[in-house]
């Protein structure tokens, strides 16, 4: 598959073929930065972005911080927008860095369906999926189930998988550990206002 929009990445994989890959920059480090901003570990910043309703009161954090892969911005910066006097409390401050960092995810996830790529389980993994309010949050703003395996070395995992391909000729049969799975109503308007805001930043 070819991305003509260049949203999404081909990565030549140990097989000859190629992998389609949406790529962030900004990933768990975008809620280490808040946490830092917070003060706060990570259970006391999960229970400050939980307690805020989905839209952060209206808050929307643009996770720029080092530029971006997908959308490909690399000279871009973060930004922090719709601030007013009563919205801005750390409950907004932490849920909206959670909301942007998964509208991010959600941008390229659909990348995938716009090229025709069927998108049947979405699985959180990696040191960004063990935040709770990460597992909480995501099928809002993905607006799917999510399903959260056992944490792992899944990367690992998957390069001795294709390695054995290649060595075999066959597509090895793996079992995952056991998953849990996340659901929760949609919020369509988290994704709405990301969008109408994602373009809102200054170049660094």
């Amino acid at each position: 598959m070819a991305d003509p929009t260049g949203t999404l990445t081909g990565f030549a994989d140990a097989t000859g073929r190629f992998l389609p890959l949406a790529v962030t920059l900004n990933g768990s480090q975008t809620m280490d930065v808040m946490r830092g901003l917070l003060a706060v570990d990570f259970a006391e910043y999960d229970s400050l972005a939980l307690a805020a309703e989905p839209g952060a009161g209206g808050l929307t954090l643009v996770p720029y911080y080092q530029g971006e892969r997908t959308p490909n911005l690399p000279h871009a910066t973060g930004s922090v927008l719709g601030m007013t006097m009563s919205n801005l409390t750390r409950e907004n401050l932490a849920r909206a860095s959670v909301e942007g960092l998964l509208c991010g995810l959600a941008d390229g996830l659909e990348a995938f369906v716009a090229q025709g790529v069927p998108v049947e389980r979405v699985r959180l993994i990696g040191g960004g999926a063990r935040a709770r309010a990460v597992q909480e949050i995501a099928p809002a703003v993905l607006g799917r189930d999510v399903l959260l395996p056992e944490p792992g070395e899944y990367v690992a995992d998957g390069a001795a998988r294709q390695a054995a391909w290649v060595l075999t000729g066959t597509l090895p049969t793996w079992e995952t550990s056991a998953t849990a799975v996340r659901s929760a109503p949609a919020t369509p308007q988290v994704r709405e206002a990301y969008a109408d805001r994602r373009d809102l930043w200054v170049e660094r």
